[in-house]
């Protein structure tokens, strides 16, 4: 039977679907708040902090887990709540603006998920396609003049496409949390493991 590792195998983060997805939102987002947010308002810097937060703790998290599982789930659930935060940002820039806030049950939001983007550029171009289709499908937003629409159809695009990749690195942190959650319930942390590897090597 192998020996248990006393410092286990971390810091690939960059392999976790969450990190890979919260660094697509921080790419996104910085090219929205270039674009969309007052450079001179409180509310850029907090958006692009909110977004590297996510990031960032998930890196952090996952270098951590090397002699703290407790500072991984917690790290990783700073994450959550940090990309929580730009949400509701981006629901508050819609809101502000009359601009459609997309459904649950809106086509579009399986369609960008399905395209499985993994850059902003990729984001970019599928906003673009559909930007087409706008005035079409009657479903798509709530603008119903040409004047209006060249306004509003590329921020109310954005900043739905933003809140889809938003729910999708929500919704894999939390499966991420709830795995850490029962792993660290089972096999304990840094001083548990400690303690196994000291009574192996001594025979009993």
């Amino acid at each position: 039977m192998a020996k248990e590792p006393l410092i286990p195998k971390h810091g690939g983060y960059r392999k976790l679907k969450s990190f890979q997805v919260a660094q697509l939102v921080y790419d996104v987002t910085v090219r929205f708040c270039d674009r969309y947010i007052d450079r001179f308002s409180r509310t850029k810097d907090q958006m692009v902090q909110a977004a590297r937060s996510g990031v960032q703790n998930i890196a952090e998290g996952s270098q951590a887990s090397a002699t703290s599982k407790k500072m991984e789930l917690k790290l990783t659930q700073v994450a959550r709540a940090s990309l929580e935060e730009l949400k509701l940002d981006y629901e508050d820039f819609l809101r502000q603006r009359g601009l459609c806030h997309w459904k649950r049950e809106e086509p579009l939001r399986q369609e960008l998920i399905d395209r499985r983007c993994r850059t902003a550029d990729e984001v970019a171009y599928w906003i673009v396609d559909v930007s087409g289709r706008y005035g079409q499908d009657t479903h798509v937003s709530t603008v119903s003049t040409k004047s209006t629409l060249s306004k509003k159809i590329f921020p109310e695009l954005s900043a739905n496409a933003a809140l889809v990749l938003l729910a999708v690195a929500c919704s894999l942190l939390d499966r991420q949390v709830v795995k850490l959650a029962e792993d660290f319930e089972q096999g304990g942390g840094f001083t548990e493991r400690l303690y196994r590897v000291r009574k192996n090597n001594r025979g009993y």
